[in-house]
């Protein structure tokens, strides 16, 4: 083929790519938008609005119909995908009359085929779904108290931003599929795929101020991990979405590290946590001091500084034969934080808690998909469904939490025997 020729194709090539992300993306922005406006009403109206992937001609079962059964065998314990959907063709009538099965000619409702299910979470817009499913989460979500100027030090509320990757799950690209996710006390009204050829920090950006629309971060404290200390992503905060960041400062900004590192901290106000269990005694020492005049030149909206030393004593028993030996092992370590608080608005108590805080979203969400939702055991490899299956997750977590219920896993054993309490989770209505 002759070079003018190729190169040709491969700009249309482009061109089309572009094109299809572009409509993808628009798709996603409207199916939001409609979600957002069907929040108010059941699970049911908000996968209503989700566009079906399949030929109108023949459908049987409604999507919103699928997709609560999926979410319903989440809540009954069901985590691997042919569980799922052997516990839809078993569902019981209960059951498939909230969900809005169809009837049979004998007036039976009737489940859908397990093919069916599997073939549908396969050809889902998996972005559509999840900002579908974390508008209607955001839309529950009480609106934060929040004042401004603050008169006095207190905790805000927080938004927690983390990454995590589905293992084992293999994107058509051939890449493992990573997911952003912002989380507010274990519930994401956030959540974004990170493409191949990107990371993590050019994806946050976009994904805050979306969540913006639907849930205003006027006023939260935003934490990220230190991959994210980031600049733009402080001015981003503080000048377009009239919030507050609490970051940590690694050997990403070397300069910055540096200069933290090097600071006397004498004056510093100080704060210390004590805490046992699980064998161990750790202790935690936060250190604040206001930002210096060439801190505040070297990051954005810095006010406050802060060093976090954790130590941690942890006893360690061997055994050999009828003896036991007894040791114990000290270590240190110690953490730097930068932050758009000031003195005023933060004390080091709340810096400490926020920090400590951070880590709601590995163990509230991230730790409850592995060990609850056994979401690395699942043998979903390919295509959408490892995504949309993770999506569903993130909906049945934040479910039982705004039901009132602390314990995801003690209330996934009780959902699994008692319809009514499953019902009421998924807010649907019992109907024959």
């Amino acid at each position: 083929m002759p070079a003018p020729a190729a190169a040709a194709e491969a700009a249309v090539a482009a061109a089309e790519a572009v094109v299809a992300e572009a409509a993808e993306e628009a798709l996603a922005q409207l199916a939001c938008r409609a979600v957002m406006l069907a929040a108010g009403g059941s699970l049911l109206s908000c996968f209503a609005v989700l566009p079906d992937p399949r030929d109108p001609r023949g459908i049987r079962h409604s999507l919103p119909c699928l997709l609560v059964l999926v979410t319903a065998a989440l809540l009954s314990g069901k985590t691997l995908l042919e569980d799922v959907t052997a516990w839809i063709a078993h569902a019981g009538p209960e059951v498939l009359a909230a969900a809005g099965a169809r009837r049979d000619k004998h007036g039976n409702r009737v489940p859908p085929h397990k093919k069916t299910v599997s073939r549908v979470l396969g050809a889902l817009g998996a972005q559509a779904l999840a900002d579908g499913t974390a508008a209607f989460l955001a839309a529950r979500l009480p609106a934060g108290p929040v004042t401004f100027p603050v008169r006095r030090p207190r905790l805000l509320p927080s938004l927690n931003c983390d990454g995590k990757e589905i293992r084992g799950a293999t994107a058509a690209d051939g890449t493992v599929p990573f997911l952003l996710s912002a989380a507010v006390n274990g519930i994401v009204p956030a959540e974004r795929e990170i493409g191949a050829k990107t990371n993590e920090i050019p994806e946050i950006g976009p994904m805050l101020p979306g969540l913006n629309a639907r849930f205003p971060l006027a006023g939260q404290v935003i934490t990220a991990g230190a991959l994210h200390t980031q600049r733009k992503l402080a001015a981003l905060i503080c000048r377009d979405l009239l919030a507050h960041y609490v970051l940590t400062v690694k050997d990403n900004q070397k300069n910055l590290h540096a200069a933290l590192a090097a600071l006397n901290r004498d004056r510093a106000r100080r704060h210390a946590t004590r805490d046992t269990g699980h064998g161990r005694r750790e202790t935690r020492r936060c250190q604040v001091m206001d930002a210096p005049a060439r801190i505040r030149a070297m990051f954005p909206h810095a006010r406050q500084v802060a060093r976090i030393t954790r130590t941690v004593t942890r006893t360690l028993t061997a055994r050999s034969g009828r003896q036991r030996t007894t040791t114990r092992e000290t270590s240190t370590e110690a953490a730097y934080i930068i932050t758009s608080l000031h003195r005023r608005e933060a004390a080091p108590a709340h810096l400490a808690a926020n920090v400590r805080g951070h880590w709601g979203i590995e163990n509230k969400v991230h730790r409850v998909r592995d060990l609850t939702f056994r979401e690395d055991a699942c043998k979903v490899r390919a295509g959408s469904r490892p995504r949309v299956l993770a999506t569903l997750r993130n909906l049945a977590i934040g479910l039982i939490r705004q039901a009132g219920h602390a314990r995801i896993a003690g209330t996934i054993r009780q959902a699994q025997y008692q319809t009514p309490l499953l019902l009421a989770i998924l807010g649907l209505t019992p109907a024959l």
